[in-house]
């Protein structure tokens, strides 16, 4: 029997913009029970694997402070659940002066940047390393916030977490992405990551906070297994 996919689980086709706008609260009716269940989950799943996966994160952590000046991690301010900020961790993927340089680069990002709704991106980023390249790639640079899913600040499955900067720009109906947890993975990075716009992205990510379940979240991190070994979209 083949693993159901995000898309199976989800529903017959995911709503669209206008049907994604109407007001939907199934989430905040569901019992008690199944939030502490992913918690739990949450807890579990993180400590075993900051557990299991201590040697790598040691040998990947020399790795990034032996081959470009800086710390081995990035700390970086997110908005989290009903708009509180937290702390996420990363491995540093970059130049460590790379924040000094986004202003002047989305200034002359032209046709070679991304900028779908109030995401940016560049598909060819000059700030990133070259073992930064290879991290984000397979997703290792993600591996830290192991750390905040155990703290609580995330979760493993849920929409990923937005800079304020980003928050600041959304819309009313954008918010709504704040009313669960972020998460490391979600629907929007099984689905297709940086090839979606930031209309689709965000009809995955509203269609899991009105619809998220234990079995959803499940398909999603098998997904997420499938997506790191054959990355799409990553970069």
């Amino acid at each position: 029997m083949s693993t159901p996919t995000v898309l199976d689980l989800a529903s017959p086709r995911l709503p669209s913009i206008a049907e994604a706008a109407r007001p939907q609260r199934e989430h905040r009716s569901r019992a008690s029970s199944e939030s502490l269940a992913k918690r739990g989950v949450d807890i579990l799943g993180s400590a075993l694997g900051l557990l299991l996966l201590l040697p790598i994160l040691l040998v990947v952590a020399a790795l990034v402070a032996i081959t470009s000046p800086g710390g081995a991690l990035y700390r970086q301010t997110r908005v989290g659940l009903d708009g509180q900020p937290f702390s996420m961790i990363k491995f540093r993927t970059m130049r460590s002066d790379s924040d000094d340089v986004l202003v002047r680069l989305k200034a002359v990002a032209g046709a070679s940047g991304t900028a779908s709704g109030p995401l940016f991106k560049l598909v060819d980023d000059p700030r990133v390393t070259p073992l930064g390249r290879i991290l984000r790639r397979f997703s290792i640079d993600e591996l830290p916030q192991l750390v905040n899913v155990l703290r609580g600040d995330m979760s493993l499955v849920g929409p990923r977490p937005a800079l304020p900067a980003e928050v600041d720009a959304y819309c009313p109906r954008a918010l709504r992405r704040l009313e669960v947890v972020p998460g490391m993975t979600g629907a929007w990075q099984v689905g297709g990551r940086s090839t979606l716009s930031w209309e689709e992205g965000l009809d995955l990510d509203l269609h899991y906070v009105d619809r998220w379940s234990l079995r959803y979240d499940a398909a999603i991190l098998l997904q997420t297994v499938r997506a790191v070994v054959a990355p799409v979209g990553a970069y």
